[in-house]
């Protein structure tokens, strides 16, 4: 009969923990506003490492998008619900190094994460093919994935994430192993690269 009170006693306890719990929310927050949104939307839930993904779209880029960020973090511990991780995810593309840099220093000091590419996010999806270590354009990159994928590149695929699910760990492979010989490198020299697989080991793991 003890065993049985102390055995409900804990469950109790465990369930009003359990309730009293702070959400883990990831924040994503992304350059574009529909290409990597829809991306990571698709990812299925991972109870073991977060409860929900909040994704941002934002159209702002390299230190606006940093600071977007910061001010979403700011607003969520305000309201004491802050979030579990904020990363922020865009592209060098065709902006200035100096913004570029500047935009991963704040990153650090805010003590936000980059899931950053070089030139273009679709390096990442390029990857799950090949490893390539090409700088590419992004028409270039638009001619590859059309030719990868059997079926016209559009950036806005709502079905992306499905289309490359089953090569997904091919492309972490090939990402971490062109990232640990780019990062070598200065920053203006590291093209092409992509710290995507970063970020998508997070949300699998």
């Amino acid at each position: 009969m003890g065993h049985d009170k102390l055995f409900q006693k804990r469950a109790a306890e465990l369930r009003r923990a359990e309730s009293t719990r702070q959400p883990r929310i990831i924040l994503i927050v992304c350059e574009g506003e529909k290409t990597e949104p829809n991306y990571f939307k698709a990812f299925p839930e991972n109870p073991r490492v977060y409860d929900e993904i909040d994704i941002q779209g934002t159209g702002y880029n390299t230190i606006s998008l940093v600071k977007k960020a910061t001010e979403l973090k700011s607003e969520a511990q305000k309201k004491h619900q802050p979030y579990q991780e904020v990363w922020c995810v865009f592209d060098r593309d065709s902006f200035p190094l100096e913004s570029f840099n500047e935009a991963l220093a704040l990153a650090r000091r805010e003590n936000i994460r980059c899931a950053y590419s070089n030139e273009a996010f679709e390096i990442w999806y390029l990857l799950h093919f090949n490893y390539c270590d090409t700088a590419f354009s992004r028409t270039q990159y638009k001619e590859k994935l059309t030719d990868a994928l059997g079926t016209k590149y559009l950036k806005n695929d709502l079905k992306m994430y499905e289309r490359l699910q089953d090569k997904q760990e091919t492309a972490i492979r090939n990402a971490n192993k062109l990232y640990t010989i780019q990062c070598t490198k200065a920053t203006k020299d590291q093209n092409p690269v992509t710290t995507v697989f970063e970020l998508v080991e997070k949300l699998r793991y």
